[in-house]
């Protein structure tokens, strides 16, 4: 049985789904025909349903459960993993740093700064909603373009996932909130940033073998990492060998291996925190996989 499998070319993804796909381990009868692409375009495509599994920023689930249901591995949770706001200039810098400590306006509201944003449907844009809410001017650029988008001055600010935490300050920037921190200190748990779902008609038997598949994927990554970092290196060819290890370090933990309690608690808190931001209403269908 073949299915559509979409992730993005991201290190830690590339080190989750290597062993699966390129059938290092026993994938108990299943193919896979995988899409790689950015988080906000599998985001966009699991809004439409059109992938039978995929990654996705758990922000973007909270719009994608009537066709998705969570799988229990996979997932990139965390502690100190989260998003970084960064700016530039000075100024910026100095304006963003008091109105996120004094939960101000910002001083000239005519001219209001502007944020680049990985996408609307991120975690990271989530995240950056409740510890800024005031903060309207949002621009979406591909998450890699959003470092170089600061230091030309085409945004006042940007909000940096996946690797450009590791290179932000040796490019000038300099980091105005980590909203890893933030969360943690609103939530005291892990965030959850990104997931792995797969469509809710499937029946429970081949959701389990999906799941599975992931698990002992992941596994066999731990086991052989030397084995798999070819495939996370032929697609992140600019990235340097250590930025590729510290990002799977910072994104492939036990939350990938299995949610767990901790994981599935977690994703409960970010549930109802949107509940109370009133971005969602009731949920009736069940959030992940028995």
């Amino acid at each position: 049985m073949k299915l559509s499998l979409g992730f993005s070319p991201c290190p830690n993804d590339c080190f989750i789904f290597d062993a699966m796909v390129h059938h290092k381990i026993d994938t108990e009868g299943l193919e896979f025909e995988v899409v790689l692409e950015d988080v906000e375009a599998l985001n966009q495509r699991a809004l439409k349903g059109e992938l039978d599994i995929t990654k996705l920023s758990f922000h973007a689930y909270l719009y994608a459960m009537q066709n998705y249901i969570l799988l229990r591995s996979g997932s990139a949770l965390g502690f100190n993993c989260g998003p970084l706001l960064v700016g530039s200039s000075e100024l910026v810098v100095r304006r963003l740093r008091d109105q996120l400590n004094n939960n101000t306006e910002f001083p000239t509201p005519n001219t209001e700064l502007s944020i680049a944003i990985p996408g609307k449907n991120t975690t990271a844009n989530f995240l950056l909603s409740l510890a800024l809410p005031q903060a309207k001017n949002k621009v979406e650029l591909l998450f890699s373009d959003i470092e170089q988008a600061v230091l030309d001055g085409k945004v006042d600010a940007g909000l940096i996932i996946h690797e450009s935490r590791f290179t932000y300050e040796q490019k000038g920037l300099q980091k105005i909130m980590d909203l890893g921190e933030f969360w943690d200190g609103l939530i005291h748990a892990p965030i959850p940033l990104g997931g792995i779902v797969a469509k809710r008609k499937f029946d429970k038997e081949l959701l389990q073998k999906i799941n599975r598949c992931i698990q002992k994927s992941v596994l066999y990554a731990f086991a052989n990492t030397q084995d798999v970092m070819p495939y996370v290196r032929c697609h992140a060819q600019e990235m340097s060998e250590e930025v590729m290890k510290k990002h799977i370090d910072l994104y492939v933990n036990e939350f990938s291996i299995d949610l767990g309690n901790k994981g599935t608690e977690a994703i409960g808190l970010m549930i109802n925190k949107a509940k109370e931001k009133k971005l969602i209403t009731s949920i009736t269908e069940p959030i992940m996989i028995d």
